[in-house]
């Protein structure tokens, strides 16, 4: 008996210590408990976290647990599920959104992170562009939402010939979206149309400043933008009936009060994030050394019944996003 508990010691040490060392461990020895922290329900969050949750569940079945927890658009809840997941020593937390990652990078620099829908990492983890290597030396890692923002702001003289102002309509407190709206304002500007920003604080102010941005632009650019797109029936109702065009950073956002977007697969990018997740518990790899990955492919889409409305016309190669 006593032979019998000493192995059974000795093969738990082998394990702990492997595990310690980065050595891979047979999935069907552990079972792994995932915190799942989102910032905010919204289409392309809700996709993101799908794909993320059934890459895990493909690969490893009933030996992956998730807590699942959403900050219903608070950074501050965020920090607080967090902190409950290193509590209660998570093997790995996935934080679907920008806040939910800075959040994350706060709460722990010990347990594996991925992100998902973060659009420019180095600018979320405050990493100066001449230093930025593509992978970010410490506990984290992930995939990206971001678009060719070029091509995004390409659509306006393709679709919207006559637009002679653009407002760009954006959340100041969301970094990636800054980043967006200055890259696409450099774009229009060199294509000789106006540019105008217009920003909100939080959802309290979405409504005053859309009105505004409807009355002195001929269109509008709203970057992928959480606060933006869990408000886009109330952005809609300013800009539609004004007659004010909208393009969208991602599918979402178009859905609810663009006209077309250039944009990505949250589903994709989620069950990417799942399956390096699957690549850090299960063989060992070295998260502070995985480059961050980014969409595999961009296809252009359009709301068919808002261009109808306000007569616009698509040309070929775009295509219509399926209605829910």
């Amino acid at each position: 008996m006593k032979k019998v508990i000493s192995k059974a010691i000795a093969a738990g040490m082998v394990v702990s210590i492997a595990a310690a060392n980065g050595v891979a461990v047979n999935a069907e020895d552990q079972t792994y408990n995932i915190g799942i922290c989102q910032l905010v329900q919204h289409p392309a969050l809700d996709q993101a976290t799908l794909g993320f949750r059934d890459a895990l569940t493909e690969k490893l079945g009933d030996k992956v647990n998730f807590d699942e927890q959403n900050a219903s658009g608070d950074s501050a809840t965020c920090a607080t599920i967090v902190n409950q997941f290193v509590s209660n020593e998570v093997d790995l937390i996935m934080a679907n959104a920008t806040p939910a990652l800075q959040a994350a990078m706060a709460g722990t620099a010990d347990i594996p992170i991925l992100g998902t829908s973060v659009s420019v990492y180095n600018v979320a983890m405050d990493i100066p562009d001449e230093e930025w290597t593509g992978t970010t030396g410490i506990n984290v890692s992930g995939t990206s939402d971001l678009a060719p923002l070029d091509q995004q702001a390409a659509m306006f003289a393709e679709l919207l010939p006559d637009a002679k102002t653009v407002g760009l309509l954006y959340c100041s407190a969301e970094p990636n979206s800054v980043y967006q709206a200055d890259t696409v304002q450099k774009c229009l500007e060199e294509a000789g149309i106006e540019v105008k920003t217009y920003t909100f604080a939080d959802s309290n102010d979405i409504a005053s400043i859309t009105t505004t941005a409807s009355t002195e632009c001929d269109a509008i650019y709203v970057p992928t933008d959480n606060t933006a797109a869990s408000n886009t029936e109330i952005i809609n109702n300013i800009c539609e009936p004004a007659g004010v065009p909208i393009i969208a950073g991602e599918e979402g956002i178009c859905s609810g009060c663009g006209i077309a977007t250039l944009s990505i697969s949250y589903y994709d990018i989620g069950y990417k994030t799942g399956e390096m997740a699957y690549e850090v518990l299960v063989n060992g790899a070295d998260i502070s050394t995985m480059p961050i990955e980014f969409a595999p492919q961009f296809v252009k889409k359009y709301d068919a019944e808002r261009c109808e409305a306000l007569g616009i016309t698509i040309p070929e190669g775009y295509e219509a996003i399926a209605e829910e």
